[in-house]
């Protein structure tokens, strides 16, 4: 339980920053970071280096990651604006790259340690993610839920 409330924290921190207001720009946050962050944060820190987006979304993937949602984001992030613990889901995908999405999600620690947009959400929601363990494999199923909660087909 204790995992999951982090890594909705955790989640949470990242939407916020990205999100929250009227401005859907991806280039909405690079405003408030320094000059070299938009190169260092453009796909994260971590393991994640590559992703390729499915389309058509497959719904398998989707309900995966929308029973991971429930189970481990929905405490602290929503699936719209609104900003609870953690950022609210909506627009994400728009916001943030793929990479960079599934590099918070499964190297959290590191990245608010060192990635100028993870600082930048950490600043602004003053609640660390916490780290929930989330694999490769299903980080890429939640991924594939944050595109369909976006409207992608």
């Amino acid at each position: 339980m204790n995992k999951h409330i982090v890594l909705l924290l955790g989640l949470g921190i990242l939407l916020s920053a990205c999100g929250g207001n009227s401005n859907n720009s991806p280039d909405s946050t690079a405003e408030k970071e320094p000059s070299a962050a938009p190169a260092a944060s453009e796909k994260g820190i971590g393991e994640i280096k590559s992703v390729t987006l499915n389309n058509p979304l497959k719904p398998d993937m989707v309900a995966k990651g929308q029973a991971i949602y429930d189970m481990k984001c929905a405490a602290c992030h929503k699936l719209d604006d609104m900003r609870v613990v953690g950022p609210g889901w909506k627009g994400l995908t728009e916001r943030r790259k793929p990479e960079w999405i599934m590099n918070m999600i499964t190297n959290v620690e590191i990245m608010l340690d060192k990635d100028p947009a993870a600082q930048a959400l950490l600043e602004e929601c003053l609640m660390r993610m916490p780290n929930q363990n989330v694999s490769i494999g299903d980080a890429r199923d939640i991924l594939e839920f944050m595109y369909a909660n976006d409207g992608k087909k």
